[in-house]
């Protein structure tokens, strides 16, 4: 059991513990004192008290990372300025040109270790993470993605002609020749794992924008993978739910961002 109880050389007895997950932490009103108690195993390890706590008195064992801390955390609004994450967020875009460079392994692990903290309900932290860097084999997906949205009458109807441009355009059409495809997937197959996906992929997006790296969805694959699952395995992926993005060196340079138009919030006056 990751945690294990509270140090009393330690605790001052502020109860945010008790405040944050009153279902395993309690208070025995004849001593005073706050125990965690979870005899069923419910602790779904989010975390939250070992981080709450002022004086770090939550005792914890095997429970991952080492507790990770910088100068700011506790006045996140000073250390990330409302004025600059609103810059770097409305400047993020999908971007589908790349340089034909592959982006070194320890650069792309910074992506995927922030990718590993987006929250998830539960803290379930399901998904599982591939990367294809293979040229040749991200070619062979490329084709059986774009083989079956083409068999489909719908699909076909839509993207035919962009296919037939892209194929005289790229190696990898569905990919446009993108040095790594980063897919996301699930076990099951729910609204709230779409969700975790969901959320997942973007906070890799946005960790790989501020390494100077470019990324974009791709909806063609997931739609393919749910015609037919048996592409998975060119992939080398398994699960029922999946994000899918391009990532890698951009061969353009936005210059400005585009306009958007506002849309009303109702119950928020103006």
């Amino acid at each position: 059991m990751p945690i294990i109880g509270i140090d009393y050389d330690k605790c001052i007895n502020c109860g945010l513990c008790l405040k944050e997950c009153g279902r395993r932490f309690i208070k025995d009103e004849e001593s005073g004192k706050i125990f965690f108690h979870d005899p069923a195993g419910t602790c779904f390890l989010c975390g939250h008290c070992i981080a709450l706590c002022p004086t770090n008195a939550i005792i914890h064992k095997n429970f991952g990372d080492e507790l990770y801390l910088f100068e700011g955390i506790g006045n996140l609004e000073s250390y990330v300025p409302f004025e600059t994450i609103s810059n770097f967020l409305r400047a993020n875009r999908s971007v589908r040109h790349y340089k034909r460079k592959k982006v070194p392994n320890h650069i792309l692990r910074k992506v995927f270790d922030v990718m590993q903290y987006s929250p998830t309900g539960a803290n379930l932290r399901a998904e599982k993470y591939t990367i294809l860097s293979d040229d040749e084999i991200i070619k062979k997906l490329s084709d059986a993605v774009m083989e079956e949205l083409l068999n489909n009458p719908f699909t076909n109807s839509v993207y035919k002609d962009s296919f037939e441009n892209f194929k005289k355009l790229y190696h990898s059409p569905i990919y446009l020749d993108a040095p790594h495809i980063i897919f996301v997937s699930s076990p099951g197959n729910t609204y709230i794992e779409h969700i975790h996906i969901g959320i997942n992929v973007t906070y890799g997006r946005l960790a790989a924008q501020s390494l100077g790296l470019v990324t974009c969805w791709n909806g063609w694959t997931i739609l393919a993978f749910n015609y037919n699952p048996k592409l998975l395995k060119l992939a080398g992926i398994h699960g029922k739910s999946w994000g899918v993005f391009t990532i890698g060196y951009p061969s353009v340079n936005f210059l400005r961002c585009p306009p958007r138009p506002k849309k009303r919030v109702k119950g928020l006056d103006y």
